[in-house]
């Protein structure tokens, strides 16, 4: 539990930088707001009171200061095919719930299986989203879609430039927000002719108030918005605490993800009674925050706040911003997103480091979808780590002098993995008087061990050989104990049945 002084610490303690980087992130929040909102099949305002809901609670409940949340991709495609199929109301409810199922994943502690996630998916993960971020500004340089000429690209350019070297001369003020500035001002004084925040979308014009979900209050309901609320659950919580994870590596400080979970459960739970629609922590707004001078929970608040000043009380200034300006520095975020070392390190790191890493990034990329490509860079990184244990597994045997003796010694974890060559490893037709299986320096792990053990030992009966097992830790023998059939009526009938 986080004392009172660091909570205030990280609240006030890096005050001007967490304002300027929260104004940068509020800038770039709103087009992408508007982007998801389009994305779910819903007004823009759904998703921009989102981003103010979520970006000011999780400053004040969430596990890592500095992160930014906000309305995402990952969780707006979740909800297409239910607001299509019964509308925005349904979503709102989706909203609710996948924030009450957020807060009992944190207060379950949930959070800890992260640790399960290799730093290869991480990489993965990461590289990935750097790539969906950089496509996601292609249509603004499409020269097919309206409002988007040359200009666009020199403007474009210029940003990048602003963004690059005005950290040379200094870093008082944010490089993206003088992009802003400056590009902004430019378009309106020559009068160019380019796409802005307006051309994405109406913004709202009034506050968001207390609302609850027009929806029946019904076991039908509820099997309507479980699947989609467990989704969208499970993905935020994903993206967030791997968002979290590189959070606590670019800062160099530990945080809560018991307490992130929490956070982000509560905050979609408000956002839902809001109209706002789900969301979670968002990689690319959280390094802008960063690389802004944001380290603190005043950052995030700040972000909220300006937005929903700058879409409701100065809509007609912000709907004027370049689109530009703003694909600058998303490009910017996905150029320092990537991790441009990985791509050396495929020569010198393991093969099934590298596999995992590119099959992350290939299945992401593919499916747009964050949860999938982790999922089967967690399977892989399971499966080679099964594959490389097995191979540390051995059994070596000695013979007594007068022939009728035979002890076999297991060194390594036995488990699914290496049952097989467990049980290769043993010659049952040899006459023997005695047979001894040694396992002090070896681990018995699962089911498929225990019942490779009982078919060793029941072969051996078989050919009369008496059978002794030594040596079990006391993990290994309660797990024998419990599963193990060989001592027991029938057993070989009732091992050859399975």
């Amino acid at each position: 539990m986080i004392s009172i002084s660091d909570y205030r610490r990280q609240w006030f303690g890096n005050i001007r930088g967490d304002v300027l980087a929260g104004i940068v992130v509020a800038l770039a929040l709103i087009p992408e707001a508007i982007a998801f909102s389009i994305i779910a099949g819903v007004d823009p305002k759904v998703g921009l009171y989102a981003s103010f809901s979520i970006a000011v609670l999780i400053a004040f409940t969430g596990g890592r200061p500095g992160m930014i949340s906000a309305a995402t991709a990952a969780t707006a495609v979740l909800m297409i095919t239910l607001v299509k199929d019964h509308g925005l109301e349904y979503l709102l409810a989706a909203t609710v719930l996948a924030g009450l199922l957020q807060i009992g994943a944190g207060l379950l502690k949930l959070g800890r299986f992260m640790r399960y996630v290799s730093k290869s998916v991480m990489t993965g993960f990461v590289n990935a989203l750097a790539i969906l971020i950089f496509m996601a500004q292609l249509p603004e340089l499409n020269l097919s879609n309206p409002g988007v000429t040359w200009l666009t690209y020199v403007l474009v350019a210029v940003g990048l430039a602003i963004i690059y070297l005005f950290p040379r001369i200094t870093t008082t003020i944010p490089s993206p927000l003088v992009t802003i500035i400056v590009l902004t001002l430019a378009v309106l004084a020559m009068g160019w002719d380019v796409r802005t925040v307006g051309d994405m979308g109406a913004l709202p014009d009034t506050l968001p108030f207390f609302l609850i979900p027009d929806v029946p209050l019904t076991i039908e309901t509820l099997l309507i918005i479980f699947p989609y609320s467990v989704a969208v659950a499970v993905v935020g919580l994903l993206e967030s605490l791997m968002t979290q994870n590189i959070v606590d590596d670019l800062t160099d400080t530990k945080s809560s993800r018991d307490q992130e979970c929490i956070g982000q459960g509560i905050a979609n739970t408000a956002t839902g009674f809001i109209g706002g629609m789900a969301g979670c922590a968002m990689i690319g707004q959280s390094i802008i925050n960063v690389k802004s001078g944001g380290r603190g929970r005043l950052s995030a608040f700040t972000a909220g706040v300006v937005l929903l000043i700058l879409v409701v009380g100065l809509g007609d200034l912000v709907a004027r911003i370049p689109m530009p300006a703003l694909v600058a520095i998303m490009i910017m975020v996905s150029i320092g997103t990537f991790s441009w070392s990985s791509i050396k390190a495929l020569r010198v790191h393991p093969r099934s480091s590298s596999i995992v890493m590119i099959a992350t990034v290939v299945t992401v990329v593919y499916t747009h979808n964050l949860a999938i490509g982790v999922l089967v860079g967690v399977l892989l990184s399971g499966i080679f780590f099964a594959g490389k244990i097995a191979q540390l597994f051995r059994i070596t045997s000695t013979l007594s002098d007068d022939g009728r003796h035979r002890t076999y010694v297991l060194e390594g974890q036995l488990f699914y993995g290496s049952a097989e060559d467990f049980a290769d490893a043993f010659d049952f037709r040899e006459a023997l008087d005695r047979v001894t299986i040694d396992v002090s320096r070896a681990h018995i792990w699962d089911i498929s061990s225990v019942q490779a053990l009982d078919m060793a030992i029941l072969k051996f009966r078989r050919e009369g050989s008496a059978v002794e097992v030594v040596g079990m830790n006391d993990a290994t023998e309660t797990l024998i104990d419990k599963l193990a059939i060989h001592d027991k009526p029938g057993a070989m009938d009732k091992l050859m049945g399975h």
